[in-house]
């Protein structure tokens, strides 16, 4: 066993189980192991690197920044977090925004947010404000976001849970509409559902709980820490729809892959229900996150990496159906965030991972039964054709019904 990984194995809690690799250094889309050996990167770290590995603009931010002022809490006020929060509302179309380090910190200043909404503006009796979630959804690890998950792994062991959360189907809008009571403050969706294995909804779906909300007086909160800023080939998921939610999360790709940065953003009335003392959080919106997190905002469209991301998105996503192979269940995705779901009496998704990152590339299993492929939205249409031949040559290496295995092609990381 590599002792970089013994070491980890003795002294680190094993919630999870990491591909073995060990990872030194990473430049856009490629990172590099111990051993000296390249690989590139289709994972992104959920999106969190979805500017890449080190780009320059970003960590010039950092570090002139990190020399003037990096952390001071919001007890004061600096000059970093206004211009900040005012790129980040203008571009998404918010009123206001409440910075925060982690998508789980933003998605419980959405909850809370929403239930004091539900309370003081809705005029819901105060402790029976209900959020409707989805079956699938995937928001974080915090004792009241695994309450409400429908993984049984997520939620073993952790209860008691808090009450107050209906979980409907995915993609199924007429049941959001029958879990509609009076007691109803939000409804929390994931435009695309990542970590549930890339599932995309119906076309419409977004927008007809846009007006199912509208009509019953409910909030819309997406939750896009996956699939916010430029992943899905949009700036966010639901304006494949074209539609404005109430409230916003962002998380993941908004720190330029280099520190946590998150932030909940609503309309007016909604934030408006925060008043000092409510709610904070010390290392949210400190001046290090704001600088980088309004540089990774410029750069999104100085480098035009959503069109980047919806044209090689679909080069990607085209190239992965053009794959003929018995082991493949289902392509399916948006933008540069696909899931490649395979029959698991044939491979489970874990194999097929270590099988590419023996070729050469980085990628994660979801549910043993979906390969994720998510990288960075720097990556090049060259690229993209590399990572397919060896992804084909993986299916190609695969043991056929009868034990034959062919290996066709060699890999990029050679």
């Amino acid at each position: 066993m590599n002792p970089m990984i013994a070491l980890e194995n003795r002294y680190c809690a094993h919630n999870y189980h990491p591909l073995p690799v060990v990872l030194t250094k990473g430049e856009g889309i490629w990172v590099w192991d111990t051993e000296g050996k390249r690989y590139l990167d289709m994972m992104s770290a959920y999106s969190a690197v979805s500017f890449g590995h080190g780009h320059p603009v970003l960590v010039s931010a950092l570090m002139t920044q990190a020399q003037r002022l990096a952390v001071t809490s919001r007890a004061y006020h600096t000059d970093q977090l206004g211009p900040f929060l005012q790129r980040l509302c203008e571009m998404t179309g918010q009123d206001k925004a409440l910075p925060m380090n982690t998508g789980a910190e933003a998605v419980e200043t959405a909850l809370k947010a929403a239930r004091k909404w539900g309370h003081k503006i809705k005029g819901i009796p105060d402790n029976r404000a209900e959020i409707i979630v989805c079956h699938g959804n995937f928001a974080g690890r915090t004792t009241t976001i695994v309450g409400f998950s429908s993984e049984p792994q997520y939620r073993d062991g952790f209860g008691p849970f808090a009450s107050g959360f209906v979980s409907v189907p995915f993609g199924d809008a007429a049941a959001l509409e029958a879990a509609i009571t009076p007691h109803t403050a939000a409804f929390l969706v994931e435009p695309i559902q990542g970590e549930a294995g890339i599932i995309v909804p119906p076309a419409g779906y977004m927008a007809h709980c846009r007006e199912i909300c509208d009509r019953h007086n409910v909030l819309l909160i997406c939750d896009e820490v996956q699939t916010g800023l430029g992943r899905t080939g949009c700036l966010l998921a639901c304006d494949h729809e074209s539609i404005k939610p109430d409230g916003l999360v962002l998380g993941k790709a908004l720190g330029g892959g280099l520190l946590p940065v998150s932030a909940f953003l609503a309309r007016e009335e909604v934030m408006n229900v925060f008043t000092p003392g409510d709610h904070g959080s010390t290392f949210g919106g400190n001046p290090l996150a704001a600088a980088v997190g309004a540089a990774a905002l410029k750069l999104l469209h100085e480098e035009g990496l959503i069109e980047r991301a919806q044209i090689l998105g679909k080069r990607l996503l085209d190239g992965l159906r053009a794959v003929d192979h018995p082991a493949i269940n289902e392509v399916r995705g948006k933008g540069l965030l696909i899931g490649l779901e395979l029959k698991p009496d044939y491979v489970s998704a874990r194999e097929f991972c270590e099988r590419l990152m023996e070729r050469g590339i980085l990628s994660k299993d979801t549910h043993s039964t979906v390969v994720r492929f998510a990288p960075p939205l720097v990556i090049r249409k060259e690229e993209i054709d590399a990572a397919l031949e060896v992804i084909g040559a993986v299916f190609d290496s695969l043991p056929e019904p009868h034990g034959r295995s062919v290996d066709a092609v060699q890999s990029i990381a050679a």
